[in-house]
């Protein structure tokens, strides 16, 4: 798509929102409360501020700010305020001088850059922002434990959000994604004319690497005059010992391990399909 010629700032709103989920078995109280704790640990405050800073590093957005929260029991947010231009001052606490220069050494940075912060993070960004929730989950009663987070990427300018999608897909562990991608606001040209999108898209799948595609199955539904988009993903391989935690098949009878195997199924497919399926 030609580019306009625009009259001021770009004022078009790209939001993304990306949301996983990873669904696991776990046959004790005890296990699927260590499950909790795993994950707790795995995707921590710090490390999705490693994650989002690399994501940033994709999209060529500028961090202003970062804020950042461990909750009790269990769950983590983090947020990032960014911009497209790169900041000289940072006009806010707690961000280090250095942070305005991101780099693909994401590890450095998230290890020595953003060690003073206290444990809440907020990515700000001059016109952006990027924000993470995880949602740690056990059934009452099945020992099925699950695990979402929840992304959201809001950029306005140059900065596409979609850019980073299939970095965060090989970088999260997902059973089911579900994704939301939405073009709001308008722009104008020279002439005063209205522009309600600045870029090509038939479906979020066109940002996606054939890799990714190959391993789920995908459903799109789509609605264009509105430039909203939305897709959504189940790995094609079902197999039951890459859902279980703390525990192997040879735990398991036979007749045990095919209910299991349907149980997760189940969860599952409820969750792509977002409705409960009769027992």
């Amino acid at each position: 798509m030609q580019q306009p010629k625009l009259y001021g700032f770009n004022n078009l709103t790209k939001s993304l929102n990306f949301c996983i989920y990873d669904i696991c078995y776990a046959n004790t109280k005890k296990a699927c409360h260590n499950y909790i704790t795993y994950i707790d640990k795995k995707y921590n405050t710090s490390s999705f501020t490693e994650i989002l800073v690399k994501v940033c590093s994709i999209i060529g957005a500028n961090i202003l700010n970062i804020s950042r929260q461990d909750y009790t029991p269990q769950g983590a947010s983090v947020n990032l305020l960014v911009g497209e231009s790169p900041i000289t001052t940072p006009s806010v606490k707690n961000i280090t001088p250095s942070v305005k220069n991101i780099t693909p050494s994401v590890n450095n940075i998230a290890s020595k850059k953003l060690k003073n912060l206290s444990n809440s993070v907020v990515f700000h960004l001059d016109k952006s922002h990027i924000c993470v929730h995880t949602y740690p989950e056990i059934h009452p009663k099945e020992g099925i434990c699950s695990f979402r987070a929840d992304i959201d990427i809001s950029t306005c300018g140059l900065i596409s959000p979609l850019k980073a999608l299939n970095y965060l897909i090989n970088h999260l562990d997902s059973d089911i994604i579900t994704i939301d991608y939405r073009i709001r606001g308008f722009t104008r040209d020279i002439n005063g004319k209205k522009h309600f999108i600045d870029h090509k898209i038939y479906s979020i799948q066109n940002f996606m690497s054939m890799d990714i595609l190959s391993m789920y199955d995908t459903t799109d539904v789509n609605f264009y005059k509105e430039n909203t988009y939305h897709t959504k993903m189940v790995s094609k391989n079902f197999d039951l010992k890459n859902h279980l935690f703390q525990t192997t098949k040879k735990d398991f009878t036979n007749k045990e391990y095919q209910r299991v195997s349907t149980l997760l199924w189940k969860e599952i497919h409820e969750i792509y399909q977002s409705q409960n399926f009769s027992s």
